[in-house]
């Protein structure tokens, strides 16, 4: 008899592989800015999508490893090997200049801005330069412009992140017999930060870059682009606080020069500073790069006001009662930006309880009454085919395992959701480093919240088993649906309109149906998320 699960992970799979297939060219793009890391063949990397956060330097010092951890530590070995077939990486590797003329210059162009050329009056076909100067830019939101693949700083800088990381830890799990693994990490950091002829300059000026006859410049989003400093700051700590020698005094005085010069940019650029006001994932990220960037600076106390600054701030406002985020429901892939921005706020939270081990930031709670765990528990309780986010199910492995690492599982919920996406996650790199979070509380655990929804047979996801009518009903409460405008308080509207309305208002957004927008009042939703 065929098991039940395997079946049904098996059915899961070829559903996305077939989903992928359909769209080579967006799949492959999603490769190239480094969504999915490496080539299409390689699986094991594609399941690492969004897993930005810091694996404690503490806990990997320590090197107190359970055999239970064998398998992931071996993930984390192989990953290494493969990560560093790709390198080394460098801003001067793009074949196109800023509008500085400095190709040290980070640059990246607006991943969901199409031209729109039919007012532009050209009797010829337009060369690709032309376009980005001539034609208007429109926003399509979740609908990634293929031609930013020319330009693909943001896929370095992430395969950049993921190297340092990855051979920092292998160099401690491999019980630093060689210095390979602490030479490769080295020689990365030396080349994209400190040496002259391929060094980044410390600034985003030129980051999602708007394109268009208005100019040239780049975006208050394009300082997502670095959201994974947390991975290479940990990784630098690591080595440093490992007291690895090639990490020599005059390298951490070269890398601390640099990181003053771009946390300044980060806390006085006017981009900078519009996208720390951001109310979505987008703030959430701009605080842990910055927090994690003041951290290598030894300024535990600036480090520690800027998660506690989140905290007081966006976050209030991000997690509904129910756990619903309604910043990152409104995009056109909920799923995905749910996961995404569970992703930054988990990560502000270990910065936190890193710097202040007797933190309670787990406990901490939104206006709403809602902690992350209230964000997670709804969110894997919204299945990904509601939103035909198949292809972005394992976004949420990663943070399951670190709440559950935190709050603890007295019910198995989090272990069947994890079970059921994948038998072997605990094969997971991210498995190895969510082990920590209780031994980083420095306290008393928090008290488990209500578990996730199950099914009768203790599986997660009791709303898979409705109809797709009753699953957008029945996760936010009808109060009566009300028009959208860009005067509304995005908060107020989801609290008071049905799922089933909410899919019809971002369903149809920038996915080439725009008539259908057009009759819904949908087209100012896409300038004011």
């Amino acid at each position: 008899m065929v098991d039940f699960l395997s079946f049904i992970r098996k059915l899961l799979v070829d559903k996305e592989r077939n989903t992928l297939m359909k769209n080579k060219e967006v799949q492959v793009y999603h490769v190239i800015q480094g969504f999915r890391f490496g080539s299409v063949s390689q699986r094991g990397f594609r399941k690492r999508i969004f897993v930005f956060r810091d694996s404690n330097p503490d806990y990997v010092l320590n090197e107190t490893f359970p055999d239970s951890l064998g398998d992931a530590r071996e993930t984390i070995l192989q990953w290494t090997g493969q990560v560093n077939a790709l390198g080394p990486w460098s801003v001067l590797n793009k074949t196109i200049t800023p509008p500085s003329g400095d190709k040290h210059d980070y640059m990246s162009w607006a991943p969901y801005s199409w031209p729109n050329c039919t007012g532009v009056g050209n009797t010829t076909v337009l060369t690709p330069e032309e376009v980005w100067v001539t034609c208007p830019y429109v926003l399509r939101d979740g609908q990634f412009n293929p031609d930013g693949r020319l330009i693909d700083d943001i896929g370095e800088f992430s395969n950049l992140a993921d190297a340092v990381l990855f051979n920092a830890l292998s160099w401690v799990l491999s019980g630093r017999p060689t210095a390979l693994y602490a030479v490769n990490a080295v020689n990365y950091i030396k080349i994209w930060f400190l040496d002259s002829a391929t060094k980044m300059n410390p600034n985003l000026n030129y980051a999602q870059m708007a394109r268009g006859p208005t100019g040239q410049i780049g975006t208050h989003t394009g300082i997502l682009d670095t959201k994974c400093f947390t991975k290479i700051i940990t990784g630098i700590l690591i080595l440093k606080q490992g007291n690895c020698a090639l990490w020599t005094p005059d390298l951490d005085s070269q890398m601390t020069s640099w990181v003053q010069q771009f946390v300044q940019w980060l806390e006085t650029a006017p981009t900078a500073i519009e996208e720390s006001k951001a109310v979505n994932n987008h703030g959430s990220f701009y605080f842990t790069q910055l927090a994690s960037l003041k951290l290598y600076l030894n300024d535990t106390a600036g480090a520690l006001n800027v998660t506690t600054t989140y905290f007081t701030n966006q976050f209030q406002n991000q997690i509904l009662g129910n756990g619903e985020q309604p910043f990152e429901a409104i995009r056109t892939r909920p799923y995905h930006y749910r996961a995404y921005n569970l992703c930054a706020m988990i990560t502000n939270a270990r910065l936190q309880n890193y710097m202040n081990k007797t933190s309670n930031v787990w406990n901490w709670k939104t206006k709403y009454g809602a902690t992350i765990q209230t964000a997670l528990d709804f969110a894997i309780n919204v299945p990904p085919w509601v939103s035909n986010e198949t292809s972005h199910q394992s976004e949420m492995d990663p943070n399951v395992a670190a709440i559950k690492a935190v709050y603890g599982d007295p019910t198995n919920g989090y272990t069947n959701f994890l079970q059921f996406r994948e038998s072997n996650y605990t094969a997971q790199p991210y498995w190895y480093w969510y082990q920590s979070l209780d031994s980083l509380a420095g306290s008393t655990q928090p008290s488990p919240s209500p578990t996730p929804v199950k099914n009768s047979d203790g599986k997660p996801g009791e709303r898979a088993k409705l109809s797709k009518a009753e699953k957008l009903d029945k996760v936010v409460p009808s109060g009566g649906s009300i028009p959208y405008s860009c005067n509304t308080n995005i908060v107020e509207y989801w609290m008071q309109t049905s799922m089933r309305q909410q899919q019809m208002v971002y369903g149809n957004l920038c996915m080439g149906d725009m008539g259908k927008a057009n009759t819904l009042q949908q087209t100012k939703v896409i300038s004011c998320i």
